[in-house]
């Protein structure tokens, strides 16, 4: 009797003590897993991950933008590139969808390099990664969680921007990789110090593949790497976007540089930043200082080729600054014939116009829509900067020549004598003695950085220019030759 007391009496309380663990258990799980879900610190687990579907998750467009836009479409795709140049994350990866031809309405715009390039700027651009607002979650598990749905809709984007951008430079031949790089690095040298900084981000290994924190966790997600830094096998990540912008010393101090030199405070002091943040970074300065005087964007404005029965590929950028704004309003020094014979080399007119009301609406017209401008009939400055260099890429001598003295003088673009000095060889290679002339002035001259003071350089190229007839250089070469007879003589 007595032991089977003692059974009932173990039985009840091991019933007693069960419920307490049990539900002591279920707590900690739920708050293992809470921890786990709202941590912002591992990206193998988010709240966006739960739920794939990109209408759930991504971040709401303005029906303007995400309208069809079948009739539209080339007003659509301009207002979306003005948007793009101007750094507007949203509108970067519209454009990045909109020339992936995710929509059927989109399929006679497709162009893959265009897409990554636009979806390459978007990871590359702070706005899709700086945190709106955040708080400290403390207690236990410590660590940071989004409070605003804007901080979990972009990394989404960002994740789904990531995978895109990998599948497409994947595809590519290493040529094609060559052209989205270059296209990104034009975009962000447009945008003065702020795009100079997101350059050198680009290539310093202290960052993300994108120039985001390296402890971003679409960073680490690209990497294949886990919450601690280390590669994760199970994570196999994104080896061809993360191989886009190669990572060196070099180029990461040049662009902060170049950034310096746009006249941002804020960019000196990253700067010297970045010289102190590794040992022997601070010796490449000499280096770096002559090599930025060489150093010209990839093209002179964004290619405006497009696909087959497409829009074109329109430069927004805009001049930035006192001394675009200044070189631009200088642009009533430079005789309008020059211009003319730019449209005539374009097929915009039959003859060469003399005076800007030479020309008809019609054809000021035909100049922008080649350029991808709006319609507006009036031939403003920079249009008229935007038909010479149109005329200097596609092969005009003569448009080479003036956008080599345009640089050299700061009429219409500010003064650059590396830009100055390549438009002068292109010419000269077409058989300009005039540029052969001006050549042999830079090595008479030297400048630093762009031509070394060459004083047999400079009068093999005035003796070329002369036998070529050019009228100044052939009679300043007389004059050497006369002077060498008389001291002859003597």
């Amino acid at each position: 009797m007595r032991e089977r007391d003692a059974r009932d009496d173990d039985r009840s309380r091991g019933s007693r003590l069960r419920g307490p663990i049990t539900a002591v258990a279920v707590i900690v799980a739920l708050a293992v897993t809470a921890g786990t879900v709202a941590s912002c610190s591992d990206p193998g687990v988010a709240f966006w991950r739960k739920d794939d579907n990109a209408t759930a998750n991504a971040c709401p467009r303005p029906q303007s933008v995400t309208g069809s836009e079948f009739n539209a479409q080339e007003a659509g795709m301009r207002q979306l590139r003005r948007a793009a140049f101007r750094g507007d994350f949203f509108a970067q990866l519209e454009l990045g969808a909109r020339y992936a031809a995710l929509r059927a309405t989109d399929k006679n715009i497709e162009d893959p390099i265009e897409s990554a390039v636009w979806t390459g700027m978007a990871l590359a651009n702070d706005e899709g990664y700086a945190p709106i607002n955040r708080t400290d979650r403390g207690g236990f598990f410590g660590g940071l969680r989004n409070v605003s749905r804007y901080d979990d809709c972009r990394a989404w984007e960002r994740h789904v921007a990531y995978e895109r951008l990998d599948n497409q430079l994947s595809r590519m031949t290493m040529e094609e990789q060559s052209e989205v790089r270059n296209r990104i690095i034009y975009v962000l040298s447009t945008q003065d110090a702020e795009g100079f900084r997101a350059l050198a981000r680009l290539h310093d290994a202290l960052y993300g593949p994108f120039g985001e924190p390296q402890d971003n966790a679409q960073a680490r997600e690209a990497w294949g790497r886990n919450s601690g830094g280390q590669t994760d096998r199970r994570r196999t990540g994104y080896y061809a976007a993360v191989s886009l912008f190669p990572r060196n010393d070099v180029d990461a101090y040049l662009y902060n540089y170049l950034a310096v030199q746009t006249g941002d405070v804020g960019a000196y002091v990253l700067l010297k930043d970045f010289e102190r943040s590794s040992p022997g970074r601070s010796r490449y300065g000499a280096f770096v200082e002559a090599k930025a005087r060489q150093w010209v964007p990839p093209y002179e404005f964004y290619p405006n080729q497009a696909p087959a029965s497409g829009v074109p590929f329109s430069d927004e950028s805009r001049p930035r600054g006192d001394a675009y704004e200044y070189a631009l309003g200088r642009m009533t020094e430079l005789p309008f014939v020059h211009v003319g014979r730019a449209l005539r080399y374009l097929g915009v007119t039959e003859a060469v116009a003399n005076a800007p009301n030479d020309l008809s609406a019609r054809q000021i017209q035909t100049l922008e829509a080649m350029l991808g401008h709006n319609m507006e009939s009036r031939l403003s400055y920079l249009e008229m900067v935007r038909a010479i260099q149109l005329a200097a890429v596609n092969g005009s001598s003569e448009a080479q020549l003036v956008l080599a003295v345009m640089y050299s003088e700061g009429i219409g673009v500010p003064p650059d004598y590396a830009r100055a000095f390549h438009w002068y060889s292109q010419a000269d290679k077409q058989g300009s003695p005039e540029a052969k002339f001006a050549i042999s002035t830079y090595f008479a001259l030297g400048v630093a950085g762009v031509a070394d003071q060459d004083k047999a350089e400079a009068v093999a190229a005035r003796i070329d220019s002369a036998l070529a007839g050019f009228g100044p250089s052939a009679s300043r070469l007389q004059a050497v030759l006369a002077q060498v007879s008389r001291s002859q003589r003597r």
